[in-house]
């Protein structure tokens, strides 16, 4: 049985390295071997085991992308990305820097043929079953020809992953009449609506944890702050419910009553669930996790990224890209 080697930047996130360390170990398998770079005197203590690659700096969670692709490509964000790039490790996960994680990706893993900007996929635990929200935050600024391939790379990405047939594409906007949003909303609209995607028109934020469609489509910016808020408020009203469950005894008897199922919507809601998003458009694959990542998010993390190895995520995308006439240069 092949073994999935995953590159795990061990001093990338808010939780480095002790967290990233103990989720590369939880994941650790017969089938998964993590690999950490960063700095072997901070690491070997605790890796118990796990092989370790040696890189002396680390990029910072508010630097400048340009200022660590320039001085820090002995990072251990830019060196665990460079395994991917040159067939050392199958796939890279990091809680790190996103902006650097982009550039680490260009830089030494390189796009996909016909690919303007790589974006996050990020799958949202919608009622109706998990949808793709594409870009999550890996492009601030878009055109809208960005966003007509954000729908592509999202369509395939829910027909080949999540294996949904003919997956419904919204674009995210202020109201679902095609004049509503700004100029990038209004501008990209057309060009889904011609695309040949199943474009349903736009969707508000409100409707996406209820399931607004298989794919959102939104420009980088927009699609953090938006997720950012989901989990936020997820988080919240998970946190408001268990206080109310143990503020009184009549609470207390009704918490246990459904207790189960409270346990089965956290699991579903809870962003440590999926441990990370998809950077879609490299030539290999590349997993980002959230900055403030738990051990239990790393090793989700690695798991996913092992689960788009054993499914050929890459290879699927890139052998279907360069069909579709909007992504081509």
């Amino acid at each position: 049985m092949t073994r999935v080697r995953v590159a795990v930047d061990a001093m990338g996130g808010d939780r480095a390295p002790e967290e990233i360390v103990a989720g590369a170990l939880a994941a650790r398998s017969d089938t998964v071997e993590p690999v950490l770079f960063g700095r072997r005197e901070l690491l070997e203590p605790i890796a118990e085991g796990l092989d370790i690659f040696h890189a002396p700096t680390v990029v910072g969670m508010h630097e400048k992308p340009a200022d660590a692709a320039r001085e820090k490509r002995d990072s251990s964000l830019f060196a665990a990305c460079r395994a991917v790039g040159e067939g050392d490790a199958d796939v890279v996960v990091s809680a790190g820097n996103t902006g650097a994680l982009l550039a680490a990706g260009l830089l030494e893993i390189r796009r996909l043929p016909d690919v303007y900007r790589p974006a996050l996929a990020v799958p949202i635990p919608a009622q109706r079953g998990p949808s793709v929200l594409i870009d999550a935050g890996a492009n601030a600024d878009a055109r809208p020809e960005h966003l007509l391939q954000f729908g592509y790379m999202g369509s395939i990405f829910a027909e080949e992953i999540l294996e949904i047939e003919e997956p419904e594409v919204k674009l995210l906007s202020i109201g679902e009449e095609p004049d509503k949003g700004n100029r990038l909303t209004r501008e990209a609209h057309p060009l889904l609506v011609a695309s040949g995607l199943r474009f349903a028109g736009n969707t508000e934020s409100r409707d996406l944890l209820a399931g607004a469609a298989d794919v959102v489509v939104c420009d980088g910016f927009t699609g953090n702050v938006v997720l950012k808020s989901l989990e936020g408020t997820i988080m919240t009203v998970l946190s408001a419910l268990r206080e109310e469950m143990l503020e009184s005894r009549r609470g207390k008897v009704g918490g246990l009553l459904i207790r189960g199922a409270a346990r089965g919507l956290k699991r579903r809601l809870d962003p440590d669930t999926y441990g990370g998003a998809y950077l879609l458009g490299l030539r290999g694959l590349l997993v980002k996790a959230h900055g403030n990542s738990s051990r239990a998010a790393i090793a989700n993390a690695i798991a996913l990224g092992a689960r788009g190895v054993s499914g050929g995520v890459v290879a699927r995308l890139a052998g279907r890209l360069g069909d579709h006439a909007g992504l081509r240069r």
